[in-house]
């Protein structure tokens, strides 16, 4: 009858500190601490899923009790006291599972055994695993023997969940943290056991089953008896580990990256189609397209290339790839696959969502060539240029005696063909429009100021990326003499600004404060003011103001003061009658529209 199967995490489970896999740093210090003598009485070893905590107890657990330690501080194998751990009959090394036995009365019957010391050997060990299970109770009835136990008593504890553990427990014990361990690692280690097996392997496939594994050694071991079963003649191939562990070979995310990067939508939908078809779920789809980006970013720099963790045939098709993706493109579809990522859960139509994400990194490409041409246009320098952008020879007069006036407004242009043209069409007279101010306000500007709107371009062929902003090109210059002023000439003109800024949308608060008498003295304007409010009005239009005064009444020197008048001790209005009747008081057509409308004050 042949033997009944072993599973290799079992078979070949390391029985010395030197077979530990990828955990040197601990192996190292635990041989040292024996050297030494140097050892605690409690030790807490964590991390991840088979990565070697429970073994490297285990071999603690041997090496401290035997009694003819190797030139390495290994264990020799040979003594009573090893033979008998291997053959799980030592008296001196008891394990507790701590996910099942989690209870007061557990720990209870292991403070009892301590009690006693061992017979044969120096140490009793104790080894708890899954000690994040224990109870709060079971916790605290451990503290004291945790904290002060028999000189021979020595406590090992493993755990996958540090963070379970009360802080009372961490302060007592020795803390060990075990890594994931590398995948080439893994790799290794596989192939000597194959060799071990007479198994035959393809480097590739070994590195993708250490890849699935997660740095968890037992994981990979696992993986690798289901793909010896599957095979027919000892032999582990790259395909077959694909399809048994059903994992999406990274060639269709060279495919899609290849369609990216040429904009070729319709190639890159149907591979994401074809990744659907073969069964494969679409976030992890967009998870191990994420991956392959990524991959892409680090092999750009020869200084992180090694942070790629592939075989040497797939590193080479990263480095190949690399130098056709340029790093924004990588930067920027990382960008957008990171918040479909995010996004695809809550996604009503998964599939679409995913669909969209690759059409707008299809446009990645086109986007940045647009962008680095409108860069390198900013760059050139603007000969002839005026303020705003507007040539010299349309904005001032030229050689051929033109004046400013000849700008006109591109909306009256007879052309629409840009292209027939090179220069401005010029009128007899400008055509007034008016430009909203910065504080969001209409502004009439009269004849003194005309909007020329350059957006469109005066070359052959406008640059679609650039806008130019609106540019005010003043008329008419101020008179070289200035004419006298009168108080009914200046109230003439400062009640058609008023009336000019209502009909283009003015608020009514400036309204109220232009609405009032004034004083003009030495050709200054003197304005009382109620409160900081209306101070603000007045300084955002005061320039305007000001322009249009001295353009209409043909004098330089006027000019604008203001003054916020002494509080009287007179309550402020406070119910929404009052606050009406104030209004109204100051703008006598409040009274006229609640009359013609019919309204009331709410209360």
């Amino acid at each position: 009858m042949a033997d009944n199967f072993v599973v290799s995490a079992r078979k070949y489970r390391p029985v010395t500190f030197d077979t530990v896999v990828g955990q040197s740093h601990i192996t190292t210090t635990l041989k040292n601490a024996i050297r030494t003598n140097h050892l605690a009485q409690a030790f807490l070893f964590c991390g991840p899923r088979g990565v070697g905590k429970t073994t490297n107890a285990r071999i603690l657990a041997k090496t401290i009790n035997c009694q003819s330690l190797t030139e390495d501080v290994e264990p020799c194998g040979v003594c009573e006291s090893c033979v008998a751990f291997q053959n799980n009959a030592s008296f001196n090394v008891h394990e507790l599972d701590a996910a099942s036995n989690n209870s007061v009365d557990d720990i209870r019957n292991l403070i009892d055994q301590v009690r006693y010391p061992p017979q044969t050997g120096k140490y009793k060990i104790y080894i708890i695993d899954e000690v994040h299970m224990l109870s709060s109770a079971a916790f605290n009835a451990f503290l004291k023997t945790l904290e002060e136990p028999p000189s021979y008593a020595i406590f090992i504890l493993a755990t996958t969940e540090k963070h379970k553990i009360l802080p009372t427990i961490l302060s007592r014990c020795q803390i060990f943290d075990f890594n994931r361990i590398q995948p080439r690692d893994i790799a290794d280690h596989i192939e000597q056991i194959a060799k071990k097996e007479g198994i035959k392997t393809e480097r590739e496939a070994l590195e993708l089953i250490a890849q699935k594994a997660d740095g968890g050694l037992r994981d990979a071991l696992s993986m690798f008896d289901l793909n010896v079963t599957f095979s027919t003649d000892n032999t582990v191939r790259y395909k077959e580990v694909l399809e048994n562990l059903h994992i999406l070979d990274y060639d269709y995310y060279f495919r899609l990256t290849d369609a990216l990067l040429t904009g070729n939508l319709s190639e890159t939908l149907l591979t994401f189609n074809e990744v659907l078809k073969k069964g494969f779920d679409g976030h992890l789809f967009v998870i191990g397209m994420l991956e392959h980006f990524r991959n892409l970013l680090v092999s750009k720099d020869a200084a992180t290339v090694q942070l790629l963790e592939v075989s040497e045939t797939a590193k080479n098709k990263y480095l190949d790839q690399s130098t056709r993706a340029s790093l924004s493109f990588l930067l920027s579809a990382l960008s957008i696959g990171g918040q479909c990522d995010i996004n695809y859960k809550a996604s009503k139509q998964q599939r679409l969502h995913v669909e969209l994400c690759l059409m707008k990194m299809a446009k990645l490409t086109e986007v940045l060539d647009l962008e680095a041409l409108a860069a390198d246009e900013k760059k050139k320098p603007n000969v002839g240029a005026g303020p705003g952008g507007v040539p010299l020879a349309s904005a001032q007069k030229g050689n051929n005696g033109s004046s400013p006036n000849a700008l006109a407004n591109p909306v009256n242009r007879t052309d629409a063909n840009p292209a027939s043209s090179s220069s401005l069409p010029t009128t007899a007279e400008p055509t007034i429009t008016y430009q909203n101010a910065p504080n969001g306000k209409g502004l009439p500007l009269g004849k003194l100021r005309s909007t020329v709107n350059l957006s469109t371009s005066i070359t052959d062929t406008p640059a679609p990326t650039q806008v130019s902003k609106p540019v005010e090109v003043a008329l008419d210059a101020l008179p070289e003499k200035d004419l006298p002023v009168t108080m009914e000439a200046l109230k003439e003109v400062w009640a058609e600004f008023s009336r000019m800024r209502e009909q283009n949308g003015g608020a009514v608060s400036e309204q109220i404060m232009l609405n009032r008498d004034f004083i003009f003295e030495n050709m200054t304007i003197e304005l009382v003011l109620d409160n900081l409010h209306q101070e603000t009005l007045l300084n955002e239009i005061k320039p305007t103001l000001l322009g249009y005064l001295r353009r209409k009444l043909q004098n330089r020197q006027i000019q604008l003061s203001h003054q916020i008048a002494q509080s009287d001790g007179k309550r402020n209005p406070y119910t929404p009658q009052e606050k009406f009747n104030v209004l109204a008081e100051r703008n006598p057509a409040l009274f006229d529209l609640q009359r013609l409308l019919g309204l009331e004050v709410d209360f």
